[in-house]
């Protein structure tokens, strides 16, 4: 079947939905959890590494602590971002307090930090916190 791979961000199973269908709140088949949420869904490590690697639609990836207040400020807008965008991105966070071994990898020293994933390959940095707006404008289109 042709369409978009996108992996699971609850039981990290991979899922192919046609194109246009990407809007139409498609679930996993293997769990039935939105594979296009309207919300910023936190992530794991695992399902991180997964996605950004598999994934053919834009992965933007909020690398966070619960201690940061500028991550504290962006987090409400990083939500709306992640309803306007739903059916062309999906946005997800990453808690760089309890895992903090993916965001060394990457060299992330400051937070926030978003990072765009598509097609295996990292397309985007922006470190600082953004309102909802810049955030869609800063969003690949995929």
């Amino acid at each position: 079947m042709a369409g978009k791979k996108l992996t699971c961000l609850k039981c990290a199973q991979l899922n192919r939905v046609p194109f246009d269908k990407l809007g139409d709140g498609p679930k996993c088949g293997f769990c039935g959890a939105a594979l296009m949420p309207s919300k910023a869904i936190e992530i794991t490590p695992a399902i991180f590494t997964k996605a950004s690697a598999s994934d053919d639609v834009p992965l933007v990836v909020d690398f966070w602590a619960p201690w940061c207040g500028p991550c504290k400020m962006m987090g409400p807008e990083f939500d709306k971002a992640a309803k306007a965008l739903s059916g062309k991105a999906r946005l997800v966070k990453l808690n760089t307090q309890d895992h903090p071994a993916p965001s060394q990898r990457l060299g992330i020293r400051g937070i926030p930090t978003m990072i765009a994933w598509q097609n295996g390959r990292e397309v985007k940095r922006q470190s600082g916190a953004m309102k909802m707006g810049q955030i869609v404008g800063w969003v690949p289109k995929g």
